[in-house]
């Protein structure tokens, strides 16, 4: 099959790819702070839910390496998604995880 030049790229050793969407959504990204001085915590460690189109839900933790601007994506051992909620430090406010 044929694809527009637009969704084709060069891995690594020259081979071309296509560029495959498998799903567009919506996402939430958080870290964690230390209530007290509200400093980041944990290392810079994060976590980002993505929810498609659909209304599925995957969560990763984006842990920082020791290589400086690289990030490793984990797959949580458990999900409990359903219970989450988070500060909004610009309202002052938790709220749930998708709304």
């Amino acid at each position: 099959m044929e694809y527009p030049n637009e969704v084709l790229t060069k891995n690594r050793k020259g081979q071309i790819e296509v560029r495959n969407l498998i799903a567009r959504g919506s996402f939430v990204l958080y870290d964690y702070r230390d209530p007290e001085s509200f400093k980041i915590v944990e290392n810079g460690k994060k976590k980002i839910y993505l929810k498609d189109e659909n209304g599925n839900i995957q969560e990763f933790y984006i842990i920082p390496t020791k290589t400086k601007d690289r990030e490793l994506l984990l797959k949580p051992k458990r999900s409990n998604n359903k219970y989450i909620k988070v500060w909004n430090n610009k309202k002052k406010t938790s709220e749930e995880l998708f709304f």
